[in-house]
């Protein structure tokens, strides 16, 4: 309870699929490198409560363990937060699933665009009110580049990587909706990166960056990226296209 008090003097990050990787490196560099308060949802409790203890000021950080595929997921985190003000958004969670062609299943397919494309969208929607205000609110979309038009594509990603390009059209759309309430809303479309989701899915894959830099470049960005973007989807790659 002290540590919900306390948290409601400052503003406040929430941050999905923040138990690992990208979401994970994310939270601590913005409690370390920003002093900035932070909400942290994925499904897994444990793995959350570890990410907590691993910043360096675990007073920041507020922990929601919850499957976003879940009916009343949009609620809970809206309850979760109440009225207390939002920086930003980073819509990092996402599902990673591979299939040949002939395999894919409309089950596959609404489960993928339920968690990569809906559910930020919902959340943002929900969460529009408490974004509001100074400095100004930010809502930050974890995409790929792999669903941008025009950049290489992967035998076995396409339910994946049409989800992320539906993301992208969510985000253009939804900035819209947003600029007369002066919130902005971008899109991240990241290139490789060295997570444990990618060296499952590629083991000999060599990527380019680390979750650590990427983390740093993504909690950087939700506090500034508003000031010089809006309604882009930006490709974050060291590779071409």
């Amino acid at each position: 309870m002290a540590l919900e008090q306390d948290m409601k003097s400052s503003d406040l990050v929430l941050i999905t699929g923040a138990s690992r990787g990208i979401g994970a490196e994310t939270a601590r560099a913005l409690v370390a490198d920003h002093g900035t308060q932070v909400l942290l949802v994925s499904r897994n409790g444990e793995l959350l409560a570890d990410v907590a203890s691993s910043c360096s000021d675990p007073t920041k950080v507020e922990i929601l363990a919850l499957d976003l595929a879940s009916a009343d997921a949009v609620p809970r985190v809206d309850e979760r937060v109440g009225q207390r003000r939002l920086r930003a958004i980073i819509n990092n969670a996402g599902l990673f699933r591979t299939r040949n062609l002939g395999q894919w299943t409309l089950a596959d397919l609404e489960e993928l665009f339920r968690i990569n494309a809906h559910v930020p969208f919902l959340l943002a929607q929900a969460l529009a009110d408490r974004l509001e205000g100074e400095p100004q609110g930010h809502v930050v979309n974890i995409g790929s580049m792999g669903g941008v038009q025009g950049s290489v594509k992967f035998p076995g990603l396409l339910g994946y990587s049409a989800s992320k390009a539906a993301l992208a059209g969510y985000t253009e759309c939804l900035a819209e909706e947003l600029r007369k309430r002066g919130i902005a809303c971008n899109c991240l479309a990241l290139g490789s990166v060295d997570t444990e989701m990618l060296r499952q899915a590629f083991p000999d894959h060599q990527a380019g960056l680390t979750a650590l830099e990427m983390g740093r470049y993504v909690a950087r960005f939700a506090l500034e990226g508003h000031k010089y973007f809006n309604a882009k989807v930006l490709p974050v790659s060291t590779r071409t296209p």
